[in-house]
């Protein structure tokens, strides 16, 4: 549960960083239902959607991390399907992360919730289940290979391999591609089963690394509880920015204050011999914009 908790952790610190300049901004909030994330990650949007593929993806990254360092006992270790040598010759050695298992627990471990909630809203449950994938694939896609060299004077006569979990920023990254291209779907029944097809017939159908989502988004511009919005006011807005952090697009129209404020940073550092920096304390006073 340890690592639950530390990939947890990350998803929520992934998904602040990715939206930090939007209007939903992944803030964690306390309310009865969804005690991390609020009433966004309940619903059929593109937020819900990024949520429930970040948190799944966090899970099986840091179940997958934890095996590779032997936090979890005899339960799992390293990855033991790549032995001996490669077809470009160099061998396979030390300890690659076993990213199946982390992927096979999370399916387990995240996706329980959704089945036991079938009967409570079947089309919301095919589209967590979906995006719960994606996020694990997301993971497994940007595995890395590493390798060291062996031999005498750094020279590479020997040259050992093994798999590597990504930089957690990679994954994050491509999962908010993946909510930029998010396909609206809807539930049709086929035969005994439900497929989630594109809403609009002229668009092509989503594969397994996608998001979907049923609901269109509100537009977060003022708090409401129900949808997990917190709305923007107090929040930061960039004056001089056309995009969505600009203050006429960030503050919904509704204007928003500027003032000076001074901030210690420091300054004018110099590296001393042997072996530690030193700075001043310099004063600078910024603008800042808060919407009302």
């Amino acid at each position: 549960m340890d690592s639950v908790k530390f990939g947890a952790t990350i998803a929520v610190q992934e998904c602040q960083h990715q939206f930090r300049y939007r209007r939903w901004n992944c803030t964690t909030v306390q309310f009865e239902k969804s005690p991390v994330f609020g009433n966004s990650v309940n619903g059929g949007t593109r937020e819900a959607a990024f949520v429930h593929s970040i948190s799944s993806a966090g899970v099986a990254y840091a179940v997958t991390h934890s095996c590779s360092a032997g936090n979890l006992g005899r339960k799992c270790g390293c990855d033991q399907k790549y032995t001996g040598m490669s077809d470009d010759g160099w061998k396979w050695a030390g300890c690659s992360d076993d990213i199946e298992f982390g992927i096979e627990f999370s399916k387990t471990f995240v996706d329980a919730r959704e089945r036991g909630r079938k009967a409570e809203n079947p089309s919301r449950v095919v589209m967590n289940l979906h995006n719960n994938d994606a996020g694990r694939m997301a993971v497994k896609k940007f595995m890395k290979i590493q390798c060291k060299c062996h031999g005498v004077s750094g020279s590479c006569n020997v040259k050992t391999c093994w798999r590597s979990l990504p930089n957690f920023r990679l994954v994050g990254d491509h999962i908010k591609e993946k909510f930029d291209g998010a396909t609206e779907v809807e539930i049709k029944l086929i035969g005994s089963r439900r497929v989630l097809v594109p809403r609009n017939r002229n668009y092509k159908p989503h594969t397994i690394v996608d998001l979907v989502y049923l609901d269109r988004s509100p537009d977060f511009c003022t708090a409401n509880p129900s949808t997990g919005s917190l709305g923007t006011q107090g929040r930061f807005c960039n004056r001089t920015s056309q995009a969505i952090d600009g203050c006429e697009l960030m503050c919904c129209n509704r204007g928003y204050t500027t003032h000076l404020e001074a901030r210690i940073e420091r300054c004018d550092c110099k590296f001393h011999w042997c072996c530690f920096v030193r700075c001043r304390e310099c004063q600078r006073r910024v603008e800042v914009s808060i919407c009302k």
